[in-house]
């Protein structure tokens, strides 16, 4: 009899995830919980899916836990690691991969984090945090006045599904921006106001025992809702992997952000075991000045869209994870295919505002994409019902096409996707995920 898994997480990223189990001989059976219809969907393991769990809620992911006995236990989303679900589990005896609520810190408060990494001397932009809203807007009308063209990111302090951070040009725009806080809830109660770096992002992964860690592939995501990164800020639309950009400076990477940041968390009596998230950014230097990675944010868990890049690119998860509960990490390396990956993200029309019209619509052409050569489908607000799709969310799948290079991936997600549709034309999906690594794969330039 093989191990039981239980992972925490509902969408594409915990599909990805359940199917990085699956591939190992040593896993028999996998939850998911709460997980969507979609995951569970013609499996050659048993895939259960349990929708009772609350990942806000760290009692109710005990209980699931008792439930089902896993010998593995993953937390893998954003609420149930700051809820404390890892440290919860851990005092009941479960095997659990992921951070404490302390180390993931580092993700659920904005502000804190920023003093972290100016205090381990992490690059990053310079910031300030405020909790009420006038003394947010006194800053701003003091840098506006100083600079009329100051450019700055104004940011809850809090998780928001990767909503929370609006851009500001001018002092209009960041009062505006500074109100628009409030509808975030208690995780817009901080504002952080921080100077807006230009350049290039990408998003850098590393696994962690809290002792020793390894990286993996870097992945870029595309956060605005539509085409040339115009629109709404959203979850995220699509991403590739590996992230070309990012290739003359992996060695600073790793050793500015990476290493200081687990190296500082471990001084500060916080050791990270898990997965931990760079978002970050090539920035452009001053005049005469090189380009340099800095940090956007640090979040304690794989990213959703570019998990579902990322993971299928590695060929032993799950040993990765045992030494990690093991604390034996140095043990083993990472091994990865050297296949690019492009995903692009089906979503409701009206994403990331109003979709409801969406709910409870047919999706079509599924099946026909998921038998796509070189294509996998990882879903998310997706209902299952007698063999038939429905929409049920804002993102609803991931479409991702591998190849042996940025044009034969992208070929093949995009050929998939143009098989899919939503019942009265109501799927959205971006049609340029990929388009600088492209230009570079051209060009031959970097």
């Amino acid at each position: 009899m093989g191990l039981t898994v239980l992972i925490y997480d509902a969408g594409a990223r915990a599909d990805a995830i359940s199917h990085a189990y699956e591939e190992s001989p040593r896993i028999s059976r996998i939850i998911v919980a709460p997980g969507n219809d979609f995951i569970a969907y013609n499996r050659e393991k048993e895939v259960l899916i349990d929708k009772s769990c609350i990942l806000k809620d760290p009692y109710s992911i005990l209980e699931t836990a008792k439930k089902y006995e896993p010998d593995i236990i993953e937390v893998a989303q954003d609420d149930a690691v700051a809820c404390g679900a890892t440290d919860l589990l851990r005092a009941n005896n479960f095997n659990v991969f992921g951070p404490t609520q302390k180390a993931a810190r580092i993700e659920w408060d904005k502000a804190h984090s920023r003093k972290f990494m100016e205090k381990y001397n992490i690059p990053s932009p310079q910031f300030r945090a405020f909790g009420s809203e006038s003394a947010a807007i006194a800053y701003l009308e003091e840098i506006y006045a100083a600079n009329p063209k100051t450019e700055v990111y104004i940011k809850a302090g809090g998780l928001c599904a990767g909503k929370g951070a609006l851009d500001a040009a001018t002092l209009e725009e960041g009062i505006l921006r500074v109100g628009q806080m409030k509808k975030f809830g208690d995780a817009g109660k901080i504002i952080v106001i921080e100077d807006w770096l230009k350049g290039e992002e990408f998003s850098g992964y590393a696994i962690s025992d809290g002792n020793t860690f390894q990286m993996f592939k870097t992945a870029q995501d595309n956060k605005r809702s539509h085409n040339f990164d115009e629109g709404d800020q959203t979850g995220g639309m699509g991403a590739v992997s590996p992230a070309m950009v990012t290739a003359p400076y992996m060695k600073q990477i790793e050793e500015e952000q990476m290493a200081r940041a687990f190296s500082g968390m471990k001084a500060e009596g916080a050791p990270y075991e898990g997965i931990l998230y760079l978002g970050g950014i090539i920035a452009d230097g001053a005049p005469g000045e090189p380009k340099r990675p800095m940090n956007i944010e640090f979040n304690a868990r794989w990213g959703d869209p570019e998990g579902q890049e990322v993971i299928p690119s590695v060929e032993n998860y799950v040993e990765l994870v045992l030494t990690c509960l093991e604390g034996k990490l140095e043990k083993v390396k990472i091994k990865q295919d050297k296949k690019t990956r492009v995903g692009v993200v089906g979503a409701s029309r009206g994403y990331p505002n109003d979709y409801s019209k969406v709910r409870g619509k047919r999706i079509y052409g599924l099946e026909d994409a998921m038998d796509v050569p070189g294509v996998e489908i990882f879903g998310a607000g997706i209902d299952v019902k007698d063999g038939k799709f429905y929409a049920n969310g804002g993102r609803l799948f991931t479409v991702v096409g591998e190849g042996e290079n940025i044009i034969d991936a992208r070929q093949k997600a995009y050929s998939a996707m143009a098989m899919i549709n939503i019942e009265g034309n109501n799927l959205h999906y971006r049609t340029d995920i990929g388009w600088r690594d492209v230009e570079r794969f051209l060009s031959g330039v970097l």
